[in-house]
């Protein structure tokens, strides 16, 4: 009996050591990481990335120019291009905006400074990518046109070019400060035969920026002393090497002085050779690769997966020297030794899942870049949005800045002041410009008072979850209540009709509504784009559909409907899937979504889907603008197998693991690691899961999981199952207390209006009651109610004892005879509400996307105004035009007001006159006015405004065949 006790004791011990070896066993590397990257993905297509050499969030990118402008450009790199132009030491990664590509380096045979895209003679070069390399940290190419080969390799602050000449001769360099940006400001001092330094100052995306350099030859040059009636701009220095050795150029670069760009060299290559530095970069590359390591049998996905975590460490940028100091938001010199400064934050983009990666692989640096953050706000008096290079770019909407704090907050990375950071929180949550005074007045952003006003709505809301979720964990409760209030902001642009989030134009639907249409109402994005933008409230938002089948049938709906759009061309809606866009990051949750309706086998046939379709081994790898980081982050999570819907829960939604096995090697010690059995690429379908040894039936996992270190093993199936469907399974984001009534809406009537309008009035929630005044008193709403004449309705929700907002509207009365015929068709999205928009007297402000103004594309404007009768008095007409050169809104070339009694017979009032065109900085208004005496008779009023058409060949969108926009918001008569 003993013995057979001794037999089970023993049994237990070997099945627990077993289990524990399983549940713990690690990815092993079987060659190096840095072997499976892929630089050249994304270089093509619009991933806008770049090839050359940087270090991990390092502040020089050493790389090469193919490409001096144009959207593809912004990378300064295009796969397509056949020419070099040299080798500038700043980039940006995936950017939808062009900037940077700082001091240009191009070793050439000839002192010239034509650059040669003139197509004549310059010192730009013919390569082919068969004499190309790109490895992180390295870069390497041929010049044909030259024969000159050449190396680049870089530390944080400092970089070094190898040059091979085919001679001792000619051997001649170009530095170009003209390169790319427009010049604010230049320096070139010749120090020594073998140093020099000097500043660039630009303006472009950033309008001052400011770098400095120093740079060291190997060989000296010829003519060293040289003296300068005018400053170059440029300059050549031909080397003096007789026995044609290869030429190494060493460079540090700084934002601070030129000393600080010397010590910056110094401190980092100093002395070291080439192989050194690069030994070092690619060493370091390494160790950041190795935080992930995975096995797996395809090379593509292995590429593609190391290619992608490489991205997500390109940015944000180390913007800080060696001893510390750094160019603030003030453009004042600040010093700090506590955390290391960064820049080019892109956090529209970053907050959804390239932070939250940091919060797993990189704790330290993300308390850098929250450091950074209270930094900037002491500095330029706001949390940036999108900064770069000591600028606030005004680019893009949102506050994701207080995301990325709550998220870390929540996760226990605090090595910042927290008092600070939560008051930083709420001052770019309470400030009034952006839409944010509407937003706090009404409870969402008005059409007329704020462009892209659904997608602003609905990402604050979101951004005020992250700090009432903060608020909460601090004991601010009346913080917590005002910000979780905030956060349910999102049912005020939801129309239960439609069920699409949809934007309201003096308080009523904007219309006509089609959820194809990108327009000014969101941000690079349709109406199919934004309605699934919930993440802290998606069982309210389950809600307001009528229940979870009615979202899954939307989401049904999203992934097989048309691809294809409406309205505006915006260039960032790539990677569609029906109307799911994973080019442009609003998509990037979406798939998740079908884990919180008890569906988690559709989330892993859409990310399987997405993985292995929309990320390929090329260089147009990427199905949009890689966006420093957050489309590669999206595909280092979602091959992982899990993905953070909702920043700030804590929790990972799973769902398809890519590869056979995962470890994450943690900061703390530990490792993670993610197991999938009978993985293939049949098999995405997860059959069951264990975690630490545990049957895991959940479909999320938890921060605190991973970050404790353990295992989750999956076993895979090529059949749909039930596993992570049951009800006590799903993740759930859910907001349960402080509950709002959501603002009512007009649901029928007419703003402007010809003898009465009926009005009905509506609410997402059915239950509340509704009260409106067209007085001082308020009647509850029971039925439609005619309004007849000009006056303003106000009204409110109730529900058990707590109201809504109170939301005004100005209504207007149209002259019952006037009528108007337009004879030009107007663009939708700009309809300034329909056809009587022009005589309905309501006047546009200078931001052509609030809605009051009506768009005529490449067009002429062709209208005629019936009185109703004959006037036979003195009469003045004006017409309002917008002038807005950067979005192509033009004032017309010629204007002609003609008037007629019978509507047959006309006879102008005069013409204005304008085909000299000058290019404007300014938005501005332009009344034209036109009067006509007693002795005229007037029934008739013709209106003919004719298009400028082509673009001036100054304007950036003449090369790309771009055409004018007329913006007309009113014919006053008078």
């Amino acid at each position: 009996m003993e013995f057979k006790y001794f037999l089970l004791f023993l049994f237990s011990i070997v099945f627990l050591s077993c289990k524990n070896n399983e549940t713990q066993a690690v990815a092993v590397k079987t060659a190096p990481l840095i072997s499976f990257v892929n630089p050249f993905i994304g270089t093509g297509g619009h991933g806008h990335t770049y090839p050359g050499a940087t270090m991990p969030f390092g502040m020089m990118q050493l790389s090469p120019d193919t490409r001096l402008d144009g959207w593809d450009g912004c990378s300064g790199y295009h796969y397509s291009d056949k020419y070099i132009y040299g080798f500038s030491h700043t980039h940006l990664s995936g950017t939808g905006v062009s900037d940077y590509g700082d001091i240009l380096l191009m070793p050439t045979n000839k002192a010239i400074f034509n650059n040669g895209s003139d197509s004549k003679e310059g010192y730009r070069a013919h390569f082919s990518h068969e004499n190309e390399v790109a490895e992180p940290g390295y870069y390497k190419v041929h010049l044909d046109t030259t024969n000159i080969d050449v190396e680049l390799t870089v530390s944080k602050r400092s970089g070094m070019h190898k040059y091979q000449y085919p001679s001792p001769e000619n051997q001649v360099l170009i530095l170009d400060l003209e390169h790319r940006d427009e010049l604010n400001g230049f320096k070139i001092s010749i120090i020594n035969e073998k140093e020099v330094s000097g500043f660039r100052y630009s303006k472009a995306w950033a309008t001052d920026q400011r770098l400095f350099y120093h740079i060291e030859f190997s060989h000296p040059v010829k003519d060293a002393l040289r003296d300068y009636e005018v400053a170059p701009t440029k300059e050549s220095f031909e080397f003096i090497n007789p026995n044609n050795e290869p030429v190494f150029i060493k460079i540090g670069i700084s934002a601070v002085d030129e000393q600080g760009a010397k010590q910056n060299l110094a401190q980092e290559i100093g002395n070291k050779s080439f192989e050194d530095i690069k030994k070092e970069a690619q060493q370091n590359w390494e160790q950041q690769l190795e935080k992930i390591v995975i096995e797996a049998d395809d090379l593509n996905n292995k590429t593609n997966f190391y290619t992608a975590l490489y991205h997500t460490m390109l940015a944000p940028n180390l913007y800080q020297d060696v001893d510390g100091r750094y160019r603030g938001m003030d453009l004042n010199i600040h010093q700090t030794k506590d955390f290391e400064y960064y820049t080019v934050f892109s956090l529209w983009d970053t907050y959804r899942a390239a932070h939250p990666l940091y919060t797993i692989i990189e704790q330290e640096r993300t308390n850098d870049f929250i450091n950074t953050f209270l930094a900037k706000y002491d500095e330029g008096g706001i949390m940036p949005i999108w900064d770069l290079a000591a600028n606030y770019t005004g680019c893009m909407i949102g506050y994701h800045a207080v995301s990325v704090i709550a998220d870390a907050y929540l996760k226990g990375i605090n090595n910042y002041d927290v008092e600070k950071a939560f008051t930083a929180m709420k001052h770019s949550a309470t400030r009034d410009k952006l839409g944010l005074q509407s937003y706090k007045e009404l409870g969402f952003i008005p059409v007329e008072k704020e462009s892209e006003s659904v997608s602003k709505t609905l990402e604050y809301a979101y951004d005020d979850w992250t700090i009432a979720e903060m608020a909460k964990s601090m004991g601010k409760k009346e913080d917590y209540k005002t910000f979780l209030e905030r956060a349910q902001n999102y049912k005020n642009v939801f129309d239960p009709s439609s069920k699409f989030m949809r934007a309201r134009f003096r308080n009523k639907w904007f219309a006509p509504f089609d959820p194809y249409e990108v327009n000014f109402n969101y941000t690079e994005a349709n109406s199919w784009q934004y309605s699934f933008y919930v993440p802290q409230d998606i069982t309210g938002f389950t809600k307001l559909l009528r229940g979870k089948q009615q979202l899954e049938n939307q989401l049904d709906k999203l992934f097989t409907a048309e691809d294809k759009t409406s309205g505006s061309h915006q260039v960032d809606i790539t990677g569609l899937i029906g109307q799911y866009a994973h080019g442009n990051e609003p998509s990037h949750h979406m798939a998740y979504l079908y884990n919180f309706v008890n569906k988690p086998f559709k989330t892993q046939e859409k990310t399987r889907q997405i993985l292995t379709e929309l990320y390929t081994n090329s260089p147009d790898g990427v199905s949009g603008n890689e966006d420093c980081g957050q489309m590669s982050a999206w595909y280092v999570f979602s091959s992982l197998g899990f993905y953070p819907v909702t920043p700030g829960s804590n929790q990972y939604i799973i769902g398809s693991p890519l590869f056979d096995k995962a470890t994450i090697n943690l900061e703390n010690g530990k490792s993670f690691t993610v197991k999938a059995i009978n993985n293939s690429l049949e098999n995405k379908y997860i059959k069951s899961a264990i975690l630490n040894g545990e049957n895991y039936e959940f479909s999320f996992i938890n921060h605190k999981d991973i970050i404790n270190g353990g295992s989750l093993v999956f076993e895979m199936t090529d059949k749909q199952t039930n596993w992570g469907t049951a009800d006590k399974n799903m993740p759930k984001t859910s907001i349960d207390e402080h509950l709002i009534v959501a603002v009512p809406f007009i649901a029928k009537g007419k703003i402007a209006f010809k003898g009465s309008t009926e009005i009905t009035l509506g609410n997402v929630d059915e239950e509340v009651s509704i009260f409106y005044a067209l007085g001082e008193d308020f009647l509850q709403y029971k039925e439609p109610f005619k309004i007849s004449e000009k006056g303003i309705l106000k009204v409110y929700a109730e529900k058990k004892g707590l109201k809504s907002k109170t939301i005004t509207t100005d209504f207007y009365k149209i002259n019952p005879d006037i009528k108007i015929n337009l004879k030009s068709e107007y663009a939708n999205q700009y309809n300034a509400g329909g056809d009587d928009a022009l005589i309905d007297g309501i006047v546009g402000a200078e931001d052509f996307r609030t809605g009051t103004w009506q768009g005529y594309f490449d067009t002429d404007l062709v209208a005629v105004v019936d009185l109703g009768k004959v006037d036979n008095k003195e009469g003045k007409i004006t017409l309002n035009f917008l002038e807005d050169q950067r979005s192509w809104i033009f004032l017309p070339i010629e204007v002609d007001c003609l008037v007629s009694s019978d509507g047959k017979s006309f006879r102008s009032l005069g013409k204005y006159n304008d085909l000299n065109i000058k290019e404007k900085e300014d938005v501005s208004v332009q009344n034209y006015v036109f009067k006509y005496p007693t002795s005229f008779k007037v029934r008739y009023i013709k209106v003919i405004a004719k298009k400028l058409g082509i673009l001036p060949k100054w304007h950036l969108g003449y090369k790309y065949d771009g055409r004018s926009w007329l913006f007309v918001d009113g014919i006053q008569i008078k």
